[in-house]
């Protein structure tokens, strides 16, 4: 499975990449693998608030639909409308065209609950 070092991860297989103020978030090579092929995402609704582990999108497969979780506390200041005409960016790629979503974050403190690439391949091993 592929796990860049550049970003952090959550207990849950989403992926954040630190972008300023922002973080974009999306699934893990490893979520999108146990999923199979992607065919649905319900994207958050820009604005929203959330806080951290609470459900905010779904991504729907052939196989099972998935809760996906705010890494962090924060307000989405951004959607990947993309995925809405094709879902299976996020089968093909997860750490690029396949982001979810983009949070302004509340605290940045809020990061370092979150897991190094080393520390997530061993949750996934």
């Amino acid at each position: 499975m592929n796990v860049p070092d550049d970003l952090l991860y959550t207990d849950t297989h989403e992926w954040i990449k630190r972008e300023g103020d922002n973080v974009r978030v999306g699934i893990t090579d490893h979520a999108q693998s146990e999923l199979t092929d992607v065919v649905y995402v319900e994207l958050p609704k820009m604005d929203r608030q959330a806080n951290a582990k609470e459900a905010i999108a779904v991504i729907e497969s052939v196989k099972a639909a998935s809760d996906i979780y705010a890494p962090v506390k924060g307000r989405v200041v951004e959607v990947n409308k993309a995925l809405e005409a094709d879902a299976g960016l996020i089968n093909r790629e997860p750490y690029g065209q396949g982001w979810i979503f983009v949070m302004k974050i509340d605290n940045a403190d809020d990061l370092k609950q979150l897991k190094d690439a080393a520390t997530y391949q061993r949750q996934i091993e």
